[in-house]
Parts: structure tokens; sequence; C-alpha cells
């Protein structure tokens, strides 16, 4: 019986300290994305913790068929499957939509040990590929609150030509909507080619001052931008 009991207490030993190793592993984020534009709405975000050696995106090189079709017309479905294949810690859509001018959303990503980098991405509207985005950022190991602000790039794989037609399938020449409300219409484009076809910093709408014709469909006093286009707050607790 006395060499039972000490089996017993051995074992329960072991699985405590198991179970406690596990928990100091998993690592609860709290996280704030919050659209600083005047005139732009974000469409549905993807943020997830992943491996140093994954990306969703790269500055200097070709964009993925799935970071185009975020790009290009807001579906993260692609970068989500992606990401779930390489046992990523991902949180999708988190504002459930648009996130518009001015307004943030809050949400928690738990996770583990193995995802020691962060990255985001989200459709700029109305833009032809244009997309807020985090590239692999170190997730720091310290409990504390940290602030990063973020750029918006160019994803290289549509020309932008500023005309809001509806086109958001990938490959489709044109900007999806202008969910303000606040486009004009019936515009000649201001470009139907761009020299980098790589991602990198977006140049920012040009816009015009006229609601009917010119060259763009976007205002050029609303839909205009510098950098940055959104502000991340993460607390590692």
């Amino acid at each position: 019986m006395k060499i039972a009991s000490k089996k017993l207490t051995t074992l329960l030993s072991v699985s405590a300290i198991a179970f406690s190793s596990s928990a100091v592993m998993a690592q609860d984020l709290s996280i704030t994305v919050t659209n600083l534009t005047q005139g732009l709405h974000f469409t549905p975000i993807v943020t997830s913790a992943h491996s140093s050696d994954n990306h969703i995106f790269m500055s200097g090189t070709t964009a993925t068929a799935e970071l185009q079709a975020m790009a290009e017309g807001g579906d993260i479905s692609g970068l989500v499957s992606l990401l779930s294949n390489i046992d990523a810690n991902t949180n999708e859509n988190p504002a459930a939509g648009l996130l518009a001018p001015g307004l943030s959303t809050t949400f928690t990503l738990t996770n583990d040990s193995t995802n020691t980098h962060l990255s985001l991405a989200a459709m700029i509207l109305p833009s032809n590929d244009g997309f807020v985005g985090l590239d692999s950022w170190k997730i720091p190991t310290e409990a504390g609150t940290y602030t990063i602000n973020l750029n918006a790039y160019d994803a290289g794989t549509e020309a932008n030509n500023e005309l809001v037609n509806g086109g958001a399938a990938p490959g489709v020449l044109g900007i999806p909507a202008a969910p303000g409300g606040d486009a004009g219409t019936n515009g000649t484009g201001v470009t139907d080619t761009e020299s980098n076809t790589t991602i990198h910093i977006h140049r920012g709408n040009l816009g015009d001052e006229m609601a009917d014709g010119g060259k763009s469909d976007l205002n050029s006093s609303i839909h205009r931008w510098l950098n940055p286009v959104a502000k991340l707050t993460i607390t590692v607790q």
C-alpha cells in the first residue's frame, strides 16, 4: 500500500508540473485596432500569431493569391486557411464587418509559446488593392502594453485606377465600393498600369473634386491619406 501510494503521489506531482508548465506556455494578448483615417474603412481584419519563419505578406515580394483576394476584395478566407495549416493562433473579423473611420475594435488572442510573431491585414476601402498591415512583429515576453502604428500597403496586383465599379474579384480592375457613400461617378481612370508590382508602401489615393467625371471617382478631400492609417495596441498579460 505504501508503494502504491508513493507511485500515485509521484504521478499526481508530475501531472501538476505538466499542467503548470502548459498554463505558463499560454499567453493572452488583448488587442485593439483603431482606424486613424478620416474617410477610409477597413474590411474584415485577420490577426494571427505564428512562428518567426511564416508571413502573411512581405514588402518587396510578389503577393500570394490569398493576399491578393484580401487586398482587392476584402476576402480573408484564403489567409485564414493558410494560417490554420501552419497551426497559427488566429482571430478573424473581430469588428464583425467594416471598421469605420475613427472607430476601434478590441479582442483577445490566446497564443501558445511556439507562435512568437504577430501579423495583421485588412483591405482599405475605397482603394484598388490597398491594405493595412503588420508583418511578423515579435511578441514581447514581458507583460505590458505596447503600441504600434500601422502603414498602408499596395499589394501590387492591380492598377490604382480609382474607379468605383464593384470590381472585387481578383484580376477585375476597379474598386468594390465606397462604404461612406461619398464617391463620385464616371471617372476616366487615374492609370491603367503600375511600374511596381510587388508589395510596397501605398502612395495613397489621389482623388479629385469632381462628383461627376474627372479622372478619379474618389474625393481628394475625403479619401486621401498619409501613413500611419491605424494604431495597434497590444496588452501582454
